[in-house]
């Protein structure tokens, strides 16, 4: 504990108050000395400005250049360079220098042998030596003796033992053993030669592999004695092919991998090198790897140490301390390369970590300029200042200390700073310091030359005067004083980084001046706030020309008129649209039609608005009605506000006032005990709806256009009068106040109505009738409060949070530092609301420190709180390798598999969401208000970020299933009702009936959430998990199961569309003729009497006689279910091919359960392998199933994956799967309706997106300790959920304090006191919903847009958006209707009443004219006159997979037609069934026409039948037979009611069937008919 306090002392306070500079005890003298004389220089070299001030901002320009760009080659050098090895030159017969080479010129002249390999230390290179004076401590870590490594790089010498494996690379060997030279004899220096370019430098593509260089060697010595002092080790003699010659010695990283030593003479020598080095003792042989390659920690860069295997041969007698000094001269040395000039060059043996430990890294030229443009940039602006005598004294040098830490903080930063979002290097911090400071600088110096001269004019405002001289100067004085604590404020992080701050001011800009909603990212705030601007803009001539023009007394210039219409049409349009452009083109397929149904939408009512308010405007209504229009509207808006968003959310609260025990207004779901239906649509949440629809499109706009106009009016009555708007006397300002004031508040109650009855109310009876002398407009008073009422909730939601913390009857300490604390924070109270108001004002969070009752601010956040778009990524086979999940099994935790569940649930909420808000049923709401799902094992929270009109962004963040103990605490306490209890202060006098007891009331007061809802009703799936273990304890139970895999595979094998090509396949029938045998015996021993059901004892096996006793009679049956069945008797190949696959079925289960079956804890493990789809044929026997793999992916595979389902239906029913009937049509039911497979599987994450009915899924769970298999059932059903709404300040205060924590005060403990739990406050579960690394949700959603035209409800309520498709559609069925109703008034004996859709009569005329025949195309020549008979299936254009039911004969010909409707490629049970219908319709209306034509038409144009039948059934003989007699086509007319087994087939005056043509080829008179027809099914 205290090296981790005093860590953040030196590297988090002392680092953040000098911008970076601090003294590592860790790092190299040299680095500490660096950085030090670094901080002095750039600290004390301003004091120079009276000697060096012209020259001040150019050296620090050119010192800042040179660093930068010896850092950027360095690194360079490191990503592309080469590892040159210096080694000892060998002692040879020809005294040639051995050279150092490229990689891959390793062929030298055979002529040049030598016994050993020694090069001499001494340097007689070309070019310079350049290293560092030691390495990183944490370089050093592994062995004692690299301190001393550059030290004396020059006084050790090895000897290189290469094996003759190297010969293929063209090294010759040395014939003779090796033989140790006298010291001094022949030492040959490495060398470069000049030749040398730098073409010889590694490509990119080679730099990125990242490779371990091991280089290994041998220490020698002469034979017995040691004549030269330095070796203690005696050396084997090396065989005659072990010695090779000279190798290159310039190698590449590539080339300097995984050498080994490979000896014939070592026989008692292990060759092991580990990739974290280490040491190693054997008997007689010592091993010892130095430190190895590895990734840099910081920017993927490479760390690459001296990496060596130091062999000897160690006496017993010699001791650890002389092997280790033997060890430490015995280690080559590595460099690189750095070249200056084109021949020149300098040697560096620096690493990547010791200078990324130097200094930080810029990978990209860009950053680079940038960082040098700060530097010179702060250099000058400080030089300006201080040259101007803004500082004096003391204050100089601070100053000059605030400029030294914003450019040491460009070469090292503090990392992580307090203002941090992220662990880990944050390279955007960076930069922070030196912006903010040319920020303040360039302020300092625009107030004081402002401040000084005449040019701004001032103008009061509520009896504060802006921009005056004195104003101005005042805040040049606080920004001086601001930059000189620029120490303190970026020690408590009080600044974000830059791009947080650009995102959350031009955010406020957006949302508090031009009535702008929350904004997701940087991007999407600059096109937001342009949008506005872009928007103002255009309006503003309007405005501008109307203020000019001259207004009488009832009389409105058209420019005004014009102005208005457009205003509130173009606020609303951009009320409509989401503040990130890119959801209209990359939105969810799902939802992708609503953005382009709001543009359509738009595209029609915003003209139509215009028209209406211009008309409006221009009727002078509100200057003729005044002051009386202004005061009702005033009234009328407060009543309908109150009674919309107080009265009635209150009435429907769980709690409602804190008082009562249970909701006045009831949803229909609140008394169920389980719900099993959608919410059901109440007559107040029609009134809710229909209120906020009254509420913002007529009496805000109204309120809004009759203060424009007032406003307007009296501006332009009085042009040059000042003090018009107490403002200034420029109506040019004055037209932009109006401009922007109506697009806000236009916007704010388009979007957020909730929250503008109370300004609206205040601004009236504040400035109207309690201090009126106050007032500037009604106008520009209303925007003002609107702009200061949304700090004053922000406010009081902070209060609420710090007094519901802190309160001393219900403050829990999670750790001695809260105790501590809590009695602290008692005398800081003032401070602590001084911060609360601070925070308020600027948007910031209000955190707690380490989760105790001390709290600070925070810096400034979005609404969307989090930098990062973080977003969970489920582990599944899609993104895993194969061998990964056939070994690991990756994301087989809880976590991982039961985030797809929240998954869904956001998907669910995407649907309906913004209609549930829309509709009340999560109470009121406002943008940032955080709310919390829980129901059985769910819980989650939902961030509302964006809340535009008609459109919600959200994003869940999902807890997980079974919570620590804390998060269960905390979930009882919002799941548990407070209505009985009884408790008055300390006793328990009980209640008034519907009533909370005293001391229950008095709680619900002191918490920071509350009940919204208990009954909240979303479309989910139930989960059950069974343990497969006790499912499978007994003998009994796993022969169940087995007998139902075989069936399994029978019913596959007979449904199988090839199963004529299986039984014809040559080769398969050649491996199972000995099949037939009647003495053949599988006797495997997989096979096991206690689980096989058709186990021979006396063969000791499983014979086909055996097999055939049992599953005979199934195979069987099978197939006679085909539709063409094949011979299935005993010695038949059918049966032969089900005998094969079930024994190679249950082989392979065998196979995965190590031929254990027997045991449970082995079998249970091969069924898991089996299910996932590890088959693993090992058997030579089974080998033939590879001719075509569908045996084993649509036959064996299923059939393992139906037998869990099957027994697990055994338990509810044991008998009746007995029936061979009952179990066909179950495996055929279970096939259409339910999804079988592995959670890794891609297709089960598919299959609950797309609400499957339901799934079933065999897990195995290796969490904590816990090795156990379960079966996974969901059914989708309609889950109930509690609402608890959190309050959204608690929220962002405890995430901020958990930040800071962990990042900043690098805080590890997983025990901490700021997690555990408060139930006040929710501090556990706000605090896991943190993004990772910070907290452990198992599921962040993508920010979300939900629409309220996803909401079938609502559409039901408003109905859908009035579009130009809606439009056409809408007077095309008017048109429809009204030819109808005329063709049946005209008809001899119809009427109007038989012509419509909904009567059970049969309506008949003969109009043959009017509409000709539009199906042509289907059009078919009969022999005899007949008739194409058309009926309207409605859902079959919903892709719904309802039955098409049974057949409905309508003539004693049938005609079958075989109607499927699938879904990736399932159907639901009992869908397919045959349609018997008539060719001939004489038998059906032959006593009311004598025609030769008739058609049955529906209320749309029927579209041709092969528009929605199968792609499988054009090709159907007895599909396109059944469509020479049939038309079938798609209708919204009557819908199919299968509930009471009833066709409801519409009729549609005007389309005409084909024409018939006689035998003479004449064209018969077409006749039209409309038919009303209700038939039963039968």
């Amino acid at each position: 504990m205290g090296s981790q306090a005093l860590q953040i002392l030196r590297q988090g306070v002392w680092a953040s108050l000098t911008g970076g500079w601090y003294v590592d005890p860790h790092q190299s003298t040299f680095s500490n000395c660096f950085h030090l004389y670094l901080w002095i220089f750039l600290l004390a070299f301003p004091f120079l400005l009276l000697v060096v001030a012209g020259v001040y901002c150019a050296v620090i320009a050119a010192f800042f250049t040179a660093i930068k760009a010896v850092n950027f080659r360095l690194h360079a050098m490191f990503d592309l360079g080469e590892i040159v090895e210096k080694r000892q030159a060998s002692f040879t017969t020809d005294p040639n220098r051995v050279e150092e080479g490229e990689e891959g010129s390793g062929a030298h002249d055979g002529s040049q042998r030598s016994e050993s390999l020694f090069e001499d230390s001494s340097d007689e290179d070309d070019g310079s030596d350049m290293s560092a004076g030691s390495s990183l401590g944490s370089q050093r870590r592994f062995s004692s003796d690299d301190e001393d490594d550059d030290e004396d790089d020059d006084s050790s010498s090895s000897t290189s033992c290469y094996s003759h494996d190297l010969a293929n690379t063209g090294i010759t060997s040395q014939p003779a053993p090796p033989q140790l030279p006298s010291p001094g004899e022949g030492e040959e220096p490495d060398t470069v030669g000049p030749s040398h370019s730098r073409s010889a430098q590694r490509s990119a593509s080679t730099a990125s592999a990242k490779t371990h260089a091991r280089v290994l060697s041998m220490d020698g010595a002469g034979g017995g004695s040691n004549n030269t002092g330095n070796l203690a080790s005696t050396v084997l003699p090396l065989p005659v092919s072990s010695a090779p010659a000279p190798r290159p010695l310039t190698i590449s990283k590539s080339d300097l991998e995984a050498r080994t030593v490979h000896s014939e003479g070592f026989s008692r020598a292990h060759h092991r090198l580990d990739s974290l080095g280490g040491s190693w003792a054997g008997n007689q042989t010592g091993w010892r790897a130095g430190e190895l390659l590895e990734e840099g920690a910081v920017g993927g860069g490479e760390e690459r140490t001296d990496s060596f295997l130091i062999i000897y041969h160690e006496s017993p007698h010699e001791s650890q301390e002389n092997t280790l000094m033997i060890e430490e001269k015995a280690k080559p040395k590595h460099y690189y390369r750095f070249w200056v000039l084109p021949g020149k060059w300098l040697r560096v043996r620096y690493d990547r970590l010791a200078l990324l430990a130097l200094l930080d890294r810029n990978r990209r030229v860009g950053e680079n300029v940038f960082a040098v443009v700060l530097a010179s940039l702060v250099a000058f602006l400080g030089f300006l200042l201080l040259f101007q005598g803004f500082f004096r004294d003391i204050w100089v040098f601070q100053f000059c200390l605030v400029i030294a830490s914003c450019q040491y903080s460009l070469l090292k930063s503090v990392q992580p700073d307090a203002a941090s979002p992220m662990h880990g290097h944050n390279w955007i911090i960076v930069y922070s310091r030196p912006v903010y400071f040319c920020l303040c600088c360039v302020l300092i110096s625009v107030f004081d030359l402002v401040g000084h001269s005449d040019s701004m004019l001032p103008f009061t405002l509520y009896g504060v005067t802006f921009f005056s001289a004195h104003f101005l100067l005042c805040a040049r004085d606080m920004l001086i004083v601001f930059t000189l604590c620029f120490p303190i404020i970026f020690l408590f992080g009080l600044l974000p980084q830059v791009n947080t701050f650009l995102m959350c001011l031009l955010e406020q800009v957006d949302m508090h001046i031009f009535g702008g909603t929350a904004t997701t990212s940087p991007l999407s705030s600059v096109y937001s706030l342009l949008r506005s601007i872009l928007v103002a803009a255009l309006v503003y001539g309007f405005c501008l020309g109307a203020i000019n023009a001259p207004w009488g007394e009832a009389h409105v210039p058209v420019l005004f008129s014009v102005f208005c219409g457009l205003l509130l049409a173009l606020s609303y349009h951009l009320s409509r649209q989401s503040s990130d452009p890119t959801i209209l083109w990359s939105a969810s397929p799902h939802i992708q039609d609503f953005p382009k149904e709001i543009l359509h939408s738009d595209l029609v009512m915003c003209p139509l608005m215009a028209i209406i308010t211009f008309a409006i405007s221009a009727s002078t209504v509100f200057i003729a009605l005044q002051p009386a229009l202004s005061f009702v509207l005033y009234i009328l808006a407060g009543v309908v506000g109150f009674s919309t968003h107080y009265l009635l959310p209150q009435l429907r609260k769980q709690l409602p006032w804190f008082c009562l025990a249970h909701p006045v207004l009831r949803s229909r779901e609140y008394s169920q005990f389980e719900v099993r239906d959608a919410a059901q649509l109440m007559w107040f949440e029609k009134l809710y709806a229909w209120l906020q629809c009254v509420e913002k499109y007529f009496i805000y706009p109204a309120v809004v256009l009759n203060s424009l106009t007032t406003e307007a009016h009296t501006v332009s009555q009085n042009p040059d009068k000042p003090g018009v708007f107490h403002v200034i006397s420029d109506f040019r300002f004055q037209t932009v106040i109006i401009d922007m004031a109506g697009m806000k508040l236009l916007r704010t109650s388009f979007c957020v109505p909730s929250q503008q009855y109370v300004t609206l109310c205040f601004t009236a009876l504040f400035f109207q009738f309690d201090y009126p002398r106050f007032s500037q407009t009604f106008l520009l008073d209303y925007y003002c409060m609107s702009i200061l009422f949304s700090k004053l909730w922000d406010l009081l939601f902070k209060l609420r949070f710090v007094l519901t913390y802190i309160a001393p009857w219900q403050i829990t300490w999670g750790s001695a530092f809260h105790a501590f604390a809590q009695p602290f924070a008692v005398p800081h109270s003032a401070m602590l609301f001084v911060q609360a108001v601070f925070s308020a004002l600027f948007s910031t969070p209000l955190n707690p420190v380490l989760g105790s009752a001390v709290f600070v601010t925070s810096y400034t956040r979005p609404v969307k709180f989090w930098e990062r778009d973080y977003n969970t990524k489920r582990v599944d086979h899609s993104n895993t390798r194969l061998a990964t999940q056939l070994d690991r099994n990756p994301g087989a935790d809880d976590n991982n598999l039961n985030s797809i569940f929240y998954e869904h649930l956001t998907r669910s909420l995407q649907h309906s969401l913004c209609g549930d808000l829309l509709l009340g049923r999560w109470g009121n709401y406002s943008t940032g208000d955080c709310f919390i799902l829980a129901s059985d094992y769910l819980n989650a929270l939902v961030h509302i970020i964006e809340i535009g009109n008609g459109l919600v962004t959200f994003q869940l963040r999902g807890l997980e299933f079974r919570g620590t103990y804390c998060q269960q605490r905390e979930v009882e306490a919002i799941t548990e009702g407070v209505e009985e209890d009884e408790g008055c202060c300390c006793c328990e006098p009980g209640h008034l009936p519907h009533m909370l007891s005293f001391n229950a009331a008095f709680g619900q007061r002191w918490l920071a959430w509350e009940v919204a809802a208990t009954k909240y009703v979303l479309e989910g799936y139930s989960i059950s998990d069974n343990n497969a273990a006790s499912m499978l304890q007994v003998f009994d139970l796993r022969k169940i199961l087995i007998t139902y895999y075989v069936k399994s595979i029978i019913y596959y094998v007979t449904r199988s569309p090839k199963l004529e090509e299986w039984l014809a396949n040559e080769t398969v029938q050649e491996v199972l003729r000995p099949c037939l045998n009647p003495s053949y015996v599988d006797s495997d021993p997989t096979f096991n009497l206690n689980i096989d059901e058709d186990y021979d004892h006396r063969a000791s096996g499983i014979t086909p006689s055996s097999f055939c006793l049992v599953y005979l009679e199934w195979i069987k049956y099978c197939n006679s279910r085909r539709q063409t069945p094949v011979e299935s008797e005993k010695d038949s190949p059918l049966v032969t091919l089900c005998f094969g696959l079930c024994i190679l079925g249950r082989r392979a289960l065998g196979t995965a359960s190590h031929s254990m079956s027997a045991s449970l804890e082995p079998f249970l493990y091969g069924l898991h392998a089996l299910f996932k789809g590890d088959f693993r044929i090992t058997s030579p026997r089974d080998e033939w199933v590879f001719a075509d793999m569908d045996l084993l992916n649509r036959v064996v595979a299923p059939g393992v994956r139906m037998s869990l389902k099957l027994h697990q239906d055994h338990f509810t029913s044991p008998d009746e799967y007995e029936d061979p009937v009952v179990l066909y049509d179950a495996i055929t039911a279970n096939e259409e309706k339910m999804l079988i497979s592995h959670e890794g599987d891609p297709v089960w994450r598919s299959a609950i997106l797309a609400n499957m009915p339901s799934l079933l899924a065999l897990r195995h769970v290796m969490d904590d300790g816990s090795d156990e298999y379960k079966i996974i059932m969901l059914n989708k059903r309609f889950l109930s959920f509690r609402v608890i709404k959190v309050n959204r300040e608690c929220v962002r205060g405890l995430w901020a304090g958990q930040q800071q924590e962990l990042v900043f005060l690098r805080n590890r403990n997983p025990e901490r006191g700021s997690i555990q739990n408060a139930k006040q406050a929710l501090r556990n579960m706000i605090n896991s919903s943190c993004d990772q690394p910070i907290g452990y949700p198992i599921y962040v959603s993508p920010l979300t847009t939900s629409y309220a035209g996803a909401h079938v409800q609502l559409r039901s309520v408003w109905g859908g958006p009035i579009s130009p498709h809606n439009i056409y559609t809408w007077f095309i069925s008017s048109w429809d209707r009204l030819q109808k109703g005329c063709g049946a008034g005209c008809n001899s004996g119809g009427n109007i009443e038989d012509s419509d859709c909904g009567g059970g009569s049969t309506s008949i005329s003969n109009n043959p004219a009017a509409h000709p025949p539009q199906n042509t195309a289907s059009s078919i020549t009969q022999p005899h006159p007949t008739t194409a008979v058309s009926f309207t299936f409605p859902f079959l254009s919903q892709g719904t997979d309802n039955p098409v039911g049974p057949s409905w004969p309508l003539h004693p010909q049938p005609l079958p037609l075989a109607l499927l409707s699938q879904s990736e490629g399932r159907m639901d049970a009992g869908l397919v069934s045959s349609l018997h219908r008539t060719s001939s319709i004489h038998g059906l209306l032959g006593q009311h026409l004598s025609s030769s034509q008739l058609s049955f038409s529906s209320s749309v144009p029927l579209p041709l039948a092969d528009r929605f039948c199968p792609s499988s059934l054009q090709d159907n003989p007895s599909h396109r037979a059944s469509q020479r007699g049939l038309s079938l086509g798609q209708g919204s007319g009557l819908p199919y009611e299968a509930l009471y087994s009833k066709w409801s087939l519409p009729g549609r005056k005007g389309f005409n069937g084909p024409a018939v043509m006689e035998g003479d080829g004449s064209v018969s008179q077409s006749i039209c008919t409309q038919v009303r027809t209700h038939a039963y099914i039968t």
